[in-house]
């Protein structure tokens, strides 16, 4: 399929990731639609795939889907544990409609149900496991793409992908792979800089392994954060002394003196005249009008007063105001 062409051959990179996810590895049983795809046979009994013919079918595979229209027509489905999270993320990088785990009977055919969907073209996991989407989409004539092993029926597929599709980091690889041949194909990635999407993450996790590196690094979290030292601790140097003349206690402060230039004109019984001064807590007045000239202060006079006669001893001092004898409460 690649037509002789260097910019669609298989390169180096790309074997090597076969090699390294196992995809050439077959299983033991081989169906007589899979031979022509076996490159030989290993003496265990497991059958090695041509990774040239897996690589021409998922060209072919990938123009077939950048031939829909609408990304949304193409269904990709896994009933399999190993290739929801392949099927999710395809499905996010190309437009697709998912269909991860279990695939409700009559989506393709029973009109009457919510879920019901006519796609255009189907993409499968494993032709045996999602045996039930492949018939449904015979009855409505819908093509089928479909990663096959050696030991997968062939029946209802059209273009079948050989490779591994047993293990988890095989049948991330193929999605990875089929995902970038799409959009190089809708020209939205460039052929010539390469994808800058990992293929780890279309790799399955397993949810209690997940948990775990989730729940260490938490307490790896805990373990620095208790190991660094409390920046806020008190040093031991001593407390700084102020000077004789200075107040430390702020609330000793007197609050109700006011600036000298309100307290010169309290006994002219006028508004208060406001002098210039740096001090921006003390309201500034724009009414000229209102400011009156300071009268001189009257002539002080030296006058003598007398002390009050001190009460009887008999006598108890008055706690009222109003009267000399006090109110008895008994």
């Amino acid at each position: 399929m690649s037509g002789g062409s260097e910019v669609l051959a298989l390169k180096e990179e790309d074997i090597t990731k076969f090699l390294g996810c196992s995809t050439h590895l077959g299983s033991t049983n081989a169906d007589f639609q899979m031979e022509q795809y076996v490159f030989k046979r290993k003496p265990d009994g497991v059958y090695i795939i041509n990774l040239r013919k897996t690589w021409e079918k998922l060209l072919l595979a990938a123009r077939a889907i950048a031939a829909i229209e609408n990304p949304a027509d193409v269904c990709v489905i896994s009933a399999r544990p190993y290739g929801q999270r392949a099927v999710l993320k395809f499905a996010s990088a190309t437009g697709a409609t998912p269909i991860a785990g279990r695939f409700t009977p009559g989506t393709f055919t029973n009109q009457i149900q919510a879920a019901f969907r006519e796609p255009r073209l189907l993409v499968v996991t494993d032709p045996r496991t999602d045996h039930q989407p492949v018939t449904e989409a015979s009855y409505v004539n819908i093509p089928v793409v479909a990663l096959c092993n050696t030991d997968s029926p062939l029946k209802f597929v059209d273009i079948g992908i050989p490779c591994n599709n047993k293990g988890p980091q095989s049948i991330g690889l193929m999605w990875w792979l089929l995902a970038r041949e799409v959009l190089r194909l809708r020209g939205t990635i460039s052929r010539e800089h390469p994808w800058d999407v990992m293929v780890d993450l279309y790799f399955y996790r397993d949810p209690e392994e997940a948990e775990k590196e989730e729940q260490g690094a938490i307490a790896e979290k805990a373990a620095v954060k208790e190991e660094l030292p409390e920046q806020w601790a008190t040093s031991d140097a001593p407390p700084a002394t102020s000077a004789p003349g200075e107040i430390t206690d702020w609330a000793a402060e007197s609050l109700g003196a006011g600036p000298p230039a309100l307290a010169a004109n309290a006994f002219t019984g006028g508004p208060p005249v406001v002098a210039q001064t740096d001090d921006w807590s003390v309201p500034a007045s724009d009414d000229w009008s209102k400011q009156v000239a300071a009268a001189p202060a009257p002539a002080t006079t030296t006058t003598t007063t007398t002390p009050a006669p001190a009460p009887a001893s008999g006598v108890p001092p008055t706690s009222q105001w109003g009267g000399e004898n006090p109110e008895s409460w008994a």
